[in-house]
């Protein structure tokens, strides 16, 4: 991902690792997904979030479909979400569940 260019759409999908909603991030949800290449790092601004809470709160695995976004030296990416789709049906077999902090 950080070879990516800051600003291009994309889709990323995986397993939900963690949620979290700091009291001091003024309703960003960041999520933490995972697949058998590594990890992403969502961020869902508050109107993201209240849209589209249910799939928030409920998924184990997601697609995410947004933008890239860099720090200012490139070398950490994260996803800014648009749009979530639930894909916790194609996990019906697995065990786990993801570590959710508030």
């Amino acid at each position: 991902m950080t070879t990516q260019k800051a600003g291009l759409k994309t889709y990323v999908a995986g397993v939900v690792i963690n949620r979290q909603r700091p009291k001091t991030s003024t309703g960003v949800t960041f999520i933490t997904l995972e697949d058998e290449t590594g990890s992403i790092n969502i961020i869902a601004w508050k109107k993201t979030a209240m849209a589209q809470m249910d799939v928030l709160i409920k998924a184990r695995q997601l697609m995410v479909y947004g933008e890239i976004d860099k720090d200012d030296e490139g070398s950490v990416a994260h996803v800014i979400a648009h749009r979530l789709t639930d894909l916790t049906p194609h996990l019906e077999e697995l065990e786990s569940r993801s570590r959710d902090f508030h």
